[in-house]
């Protein structure tokens, strides 16, 4: 099974999945693992998220970190593990939540948008700061954040990005993008949604070679 850490350290890009029902599940995976993703997150107010979780999980384990986002309760996030899920994505901040996910050895991702938020997340063990909403945040707030969080804390910015707009942000020091519409829409065609994957991929490859 692949792990978070070594996915994260393959292609830090997050594949957010809204609104994939169950029986695209397989296909939409294998389109974003071909060019190149290695997490991808289903958003729990998706059609049968947890359906889609377990295909993905049992059909691209090996290769691909799956979890699930908008988990705002404890009993989800038991839900997401029990169909295969690795980590934990939040829009907000709950202690409960982030108990839980430890518990039972996920990743927990929660959102945070202050200084204060981000520290209290990464005392109660987050794996990953979500800086949501990223219209909120631009990337000067990321860098006076990045200034004062830990070197070693993953940052990873999320809310309308898109290929253009990753780079201000790497150079804030941002580490990571969740990717919305932008990337996917249960209305793409296969050859669209690859397309806009590979558009991702390249420009995040070529700030990489910066």
């Amino acid at each position: 099974m692949m792990q978070f850490d070594r996915a994260l350290k393959k292609n830090p890009l997050i594949a957010i999945l809204r609104g994939l029902e169950p029986d695209r599940a397989l296909d939409v995976a294998g389109v974003l693992m071909d060019a190149g993703f290695r997490i991808i997150e289903v958003p729990l107010n998706s059609p049968d998220p947890f359906t889609s979780i377990d295909r993905i999980s049992r059909k691209f384990g090996n290769d691909v970190v799956v979890g699930a986002g908008t988990v705002l309760t404890v009993d989800d996030v038991s839900a997401v593990r029990d169909a295969g899920g690795q980590i934990i994505v939040a829009p907000n901040m709950n202690p409960k939540v982030g108990a839980r996910a430890g518990v039972l050895g996920m990743k927990w991702c929660p959102g945070v948008l202050t200084p204060t938020e981000a520290f209290a997340a990464l005392e109660l063990g987050a794996s990953v700061l979500k800086i949501f909403p990223a219209e909120l945040a631009p990337p000067k707030a990321i860098s006076a954040m990045r200034a004062v969080l830990p070197k070693e804390a993953i940052v990873a910015v999320v809310g309308g990005i898109t290929p253009e707009t990753m780079g201000e942000y790497r150079q804030a020091g941002a580490d990571s993008f969740g990717l919305g519409s932008a990337l996917f829409k249960q209305s793409y065609e296969l050859s669209e949604l690859k397309s806009r994957a590979e558009a991702f991929v390249k420009e995040f490859e070529k700030g990489s070679s910066r």
